[in-house]
């Protein structure tokens, strides 16, 4: 015969998360509440439940997940794919809502320096912002997903300046703890291999414009990082106000759904259910290492140009004058070795007699435009050879 004490206390339970449920349902419409004594409960789409401190982050399940970094969207918005990142573009504000991409520890290594050559983004059929407008305004034209994650190809390098990944930013701002916040999210890849980025303005209305485009000018950025790597699944955002500061980062650092509320976007929602839930709600600043390391370069311009060190068709070496750090030119590059984990040159490697596009595809899923000379048919970022 059952327990009555067992009974009642099951009751007890089940009254009590269908009142907490309610009120929560109500007044946020998230699956997650607490009983009348303040347990967590996280609620399933099946309608089965469990108390919230019996998951531990680092046990979650982690399962590969496509695209696990763009965001939620609205019906009406289309997300543009570059090479190295993804976005959404808010015409009213002449700049992203949002841009995504993940980086790994291997793309944190510099193949290729700033172009510095800002330009119009020809994805956006309503056009961009441009340099007019922010010529004399007194603010940077702050890179959303920064030139330094993308040194890891030409393409990615070059669509880093579009306009749709610019928005207006104070010098000291965009050159100083944004700047440092950008250092220490590439640290955070090398040490944990593979992250997912989040990262835009609060757009709200009101904003101060500059240009003939009106571009606003957000008064906070934000940055929401994700780590999916086993075993320490974890997750953390960044809110910080359009001007200079010396604070530590650690004082910026929020949870990610802290800037879930504050820019309504709803991050990582790929994610299954009970992880998001938890990750988003969880702030461990200890779970993440603090001190910026400095990223490996192994190209970059050089002081003067040299000779390039390629060897042309013939046999003769190439005649072309370089900055490249690597000693080769462009037409050359086919002859540096990209392994990105020793960064040696090898030409001794077999060529083709013509180039050929490359047959990878990229980030978004489009065949590489890259020309190459390697037998396999794929240039130096795709594993040519």
């Amino acid at each position: 015969m059952p327990n009555l004490n067992n009974i009642r206390s099951m009751r007890k339970i089940i009254l009590s998360i269908i009142i907490a449920f309610s009120i929560q349902l109500f007044s946020y419409g998230q699956q997650e509440v607490r009983t009348a004594d303040g347990k967590l409960i996280i609620l399933y789409n099946d309608g089965t439940w469990l108390y919230g401190d019996s998951i531990s982050s680092n046990k979650l399940i982690v399962t590969s997940i496509p695209k696990l970094e763009i965001p939620k969207i609205d019906t009406h918005e289309i997300i543009i794919n570059h090479t190295g990142y993804s976005l959404v573009y808010a015409e009213a504000y002449e700049q992203s809502k949002w841009v995504a991409y993940n980086l790994t520890d291997k793309e944190t290594i510099k193949l290729y320096v700033r172009t510095n050559k800002f330009i119009i983004d020809p994805e956006i059929s309503t056009g961009t912002a441009n340099n007019n407008d922010y010529n004399g305004s007194g603010y940077d034209r702050g890179h959303l997903a920064p030139a330094s994650d993308m040194g890891w190809s030409s393409t990615a390098m070059a669509e880093s300046f579009f306009f749709s990944n610019m928005s207006p930013q104070v010098p000291n701002f965009n050159r100083g703890i944004w700047k440092k916040l950008e250092e220490l999210v590439r640290t955070w890849a090398v040490e944990n291999k593979n992250i997912y980025i989040v990262t835009g303005p609060v757009l709200t209305s009101g904003l101060k414009t500059i240009g003939a485009n009106h571009v606003s000018v957000p008064n906070y950025f934000y940055k929401v990082i994700l780590d999916y790597t086993e075993p320490d699944i974890k997750g953390i955002g960044f809110i910080i106000s359009n001007q200079g500061s010396k604070e530590s980062l650690m004082n910026f650092a929020v949870s990610i759904d802290s800037v879930e509320k504050l820019t309504g976007i709803d991050f990582f929602p790929l994610l299954p259910n009970p992880q998001e839930m938890l990750i988003d709600k969880t702030l461990c600043k200890n779970c993440w290492t603090w001190n910026i390391s400095k990223p490996t370069t192994v190209r970059g311009k050089s002081g003067s140009s040299v000779q390039c060190k390629g060897t042309t068709k013939v046999g003769d070496r190439c005649k072309k004058k370089t900055l490249s750090t690597s000693g080769y030119c462009n037409l050359h590059e086919y002859q540096f070795n990209t392994n990105l984990n020793n960064a040696t040159v090898s030409t001794k490697k077999q060529k083709i007699s013509q180039s050929v596009q490359c047959s990878g595809l990229t980030k978004s899923g489009n065949r590489c435009k890259h020309m190459t000379y390697s037998p396999n048919g794929k240039c130096f970022q795709h594993g040519g050879n």
